[in-house]
């Protein structure tokens, strides 16, 4: 295995676009791991938009999201196995869901400073991309699916455990989503499932924004996000607001 000096060294020499200093080697420094592969981290971090194999620029962070997202859900199903071992499947999947979810995922890209390091060109740099909760989402798994690649599970569960644990005893229930709760409050009134409709996607294929409309009770609200579910969450957080005011 490389130590900690070669995985900088390797990095250095690879300017990240927009970013001062070495984000890239600061964020390698906080990693429970030192790459044999640094290339693996460097494509970790390479955004979609600055990969362009005729030019011979580095391949996209997307395969590696790809495994990282298999990676993420096997050791987070291990570790609430064994942190919840009374609570039932159903209860378990609640808290996996949360975890692994986009807005968990873009936190812990917060603390390791992912945002910073993200290799994206400079058009997409003004658009603001480094900011997007899905992008930072999609490298903090691809980050997780490098570790496996270059060292096995064992470095991924380090940085699980150690970015996840405040997230994952923060509710001693299970959560529930604001879909959960909206459906679970009409049946509980008799009143059927809600609807959901898709109301517009605007946007490029990078930065799109979904607006949903949700239909229960006689009453609708409409929310938007960077996905359709994430879209559907909020108008079913809006429309509880309503019905529970």
């Amino acid at each position: 295995m490389a130590d900690g000096d070669t995985l900088v060294a390797a990095v250095q020499r690879r300017p990240v676009s927009g970013a001062a200093g070495d984000p890239v080697g600061d964020l390698a420094a906080r990693l429970p791991h030192r790459f044999a592969r640094p290339d693996l981290l460097l494509h970790a971090l390479t955004h979609r938009s600055a990969a362009d194999p005729r030019k011979q620029m580095l391949d996209s962070n997307e395969r590696l999201e790809f495994v990282g997202d298999r990676v993420l859900a096997l050791l987070m199903a291990e570790w609430l196995a064994e942190r919840f071992p009374a609570e039932r499947e159903g209860d378990l999947g609640k808290r996996l869901a949360v975890l692994v979810a986009q807005d968990s995922l873009a936190k812990v890209a917060g603390t390791l400073g992912v945002a910073a390091a993200l290799r994206v060109p400079p058009n997409e740099e003004r658009s603001g991309v480094r900011r997007r909760a899905s992008v930072l989402a999609d490298a903090v798994e691809a980050i997780l699916g490098a570790l496996y690649l270059d060292g096995g599970l064992e470095p991924a569960r380090a940085l699980v455990r150690r970015e996840w644990s405040t997230l994952l005893e923060a509710s001693a229930r299970p959560p529930v989503s604001p879909k959960t709760r909206l459906q679970e409050w009409t049946l509980g009134r008799g009143l059927g499932l809600p609807e959901y409709m898709l109301v517009s996607a605007t946007g490029p294929s990078h930065s799109p924004v979904f607006v949903v409309r949700v239909l229960a009770a006689g009453q609708d609200a409409e929310g938007s996000g960077e996905n359709k579910r994430a879209a559907e969450q909020a108008a079913a957080e809006r429309l509880l607001a309503v019905l529970e005011a």
